[in-house]
């Protein structure tokens, strides 16, 4: 189960720039990384699979040491957005409206952050939801068991970088 939870996170590591990334571990769905040389440390999933269809976008929770950023919320849509098109985060019973360019999403602070973190703790999935660029809705659907493990490994992982 870890191989194939493995071969799925690959690609989401191997479509960023080339450079040394630590494995800190694979918790169920989720991964931890760290690279020494940003240095950056971030738990990262993929979204659950739509049937016939490979997993397209993930979610991130990043620390970057030399800028004192820890626990920021990153969300890559598995598709463009329309221009105008809020970006509503589902974790669990809480809703979350997120800051968002064309594929990329994040929350808007970092107080934002901390509520999404501490209702992912507690949640069993998140879906993101938004309209596509072709006027249609679409939802990503993200299973948080082993994301809490996740993004406290890659906490810890960062620790001691700056």
């Amino acid at each position: 189960m870890r191989r194939i939870l493995a071969l799925l996170i690959l690609p989401l590591i191997v479509a960023t720039p080339a450079r040394a990334r630590d494995s800190l571990g694979i918790f169920e769905s989720w991964g931890a990384f760290r690279d020494p040389a940003a240095p950056r440390c971030y738990a990262i999933a993929q979204p659950m699979a739509r049937r016939g269809q490979s997993p397209k976008g993930f979610a991130s929770v990043g620390t970057w040491p030399r800028q004192r950023v820890r626990g920021q919320v990153h969300i890559r849509l598995s598709r463009a957005r329309a221009a105008s098109a809020p970006v509503t985060l589902v974790v669990g019973e809480r809703r979350f409206a997120l800051v968002a360019g064309q594929i990329d999403s994040w929350a808007p602070d970092a107080r934002s952050d901390a509520q999404i973190i501490a209702a992912m703790r507690s949640a069993s999935s998140m879906s993101i939801a938004s309209i596509g660029a072709n006027g249609r809705g679409f939802a990503d659907s993200y299973a948080l068991r082993g994301a809490a493990t996740a993004i406290d490994a890659a906490a810890l992982g960062c620790a001691k970088l700056r």
